[in-house]
């Protein structure tokens, strides 16, 4: 993995992230953009790029299956009636430039292009900001606007006839380790009770580290978690969870997720306190 002009995010001067621009990666794989490794503030990984099981799980970033038939996620669409399918449908997200650059976050303009035509434009802002000793918060917020003259559709292989898979939207693969993470929100443990419901807040604990994610405005609240910990450990916010996303010309769709990055295991209480500081009323 390689990637020029690679921005090194700092809380309290400590490294906890690097962003790669341009990985240097397969096609089939949609390359674009990510945050890896991302780390908590003593150093402990908690990201994965290019896993063996998911060749396409490419740190913390945004992934879409299905735009307009365009596979934004990586390796084989979903396709009613046939299921996985190997398809030359892959596009790219291509780093345009930073709009504005500190040791503690950017924002940065991208090209999202498949069939030799460009059909969205985002703008990606995130930032990163200490909160305690052994906490810090990423801060993510992409803007797509619909750069073609015509409508686009986002889908999911849930929305194409897979139940359970709505995955699409903002993803961040986390690390794998001999035992699978516990997962749980305010009022409910375990993949089978979290998967596919919206809950303010979602934390995913691991053997010396917990994350724990939240939307960040009314909008991005109302899209249900997709949630993996026994087949690997991923979270997602689905874009298209029962129908497909439709967006006009022009138009911009927003979404912002704010992930708390920890070190130890977080309870329901230490997670849901460090998310009421995180995000900003």
């Amino acid at each position: 993995m390689t990637g020029n002009d690679s921005p090194v995010l700092r809380v309290a001067g400590r490294p906890v992230a690097r962003y790669v621009t341009r990985p240097e990666l397969p096609y089939r794989l949609s390359p674009r953009p990510c945050l890896h490794p991302v780390t908590t503030l003593a150093g402990t990984a908690v990201t994965e790029f290019s896993p063996a099981d998911h060749l396409h799980h490419l740190g913390v970033g945004v992934a879409v299956p299905d735009v307009e038939g365009h596979n934004f996620w990586g390796g084989r669409t979903y396709v009613r009636g046939r299921g996985p399918t190997e398809l030359d449908n892959h596009g790219t997200q291509r780093h345009t430039a930073f709009q504005l650059r500190d040791p503690d976050g950017f924002v940065e303009e991208l090209r999202w292009v498949a069939g030799g035509a460009e059909l969205l434009r985002e703008r990606r802002t995130v930032a990163a900001t200490e909160l305690t000793a052994t906490a810090w918060a990423l801060d993510f917020t992409f803007s797509l606007t619909n750069v073609t003259p015509d409508p686009l559709t986002f889908g999911s292989p849930a929305t194409n006839g897979r139940p359970g898979a709505a995955y699409g939207g903002f993803f961040w693969r986390a690390r794998k380790e001999s035992t699978a993470p516990r997962v749980f929100t305010a009022d409910r443990e375990g993949e089978r009770e979290v998967h596919g419901r919206g809950a303010d807040w979602l934390a995913l604990s691991g053997e010396t580290w917990s994350l724990v994610f939240a939307g960040a405005t009314g909008r991005t609240r109302r899209d249900p978690w997709f949630v993996r910990t026994e087949e690997y450990p991923g979270v997602g916010s689905s874009l298209a969870h029962d129908d497909r996303v439709a967006l006009a010309p022009g138009d911009t769709l927003v979404r912002r997720i704010v992930t708390v990055v920890a070190d130890g295991r977080l309870d329901a209480d230490g997670a849901a306190a460090l998310v009421r500081k995180a995000v900003s009323p």
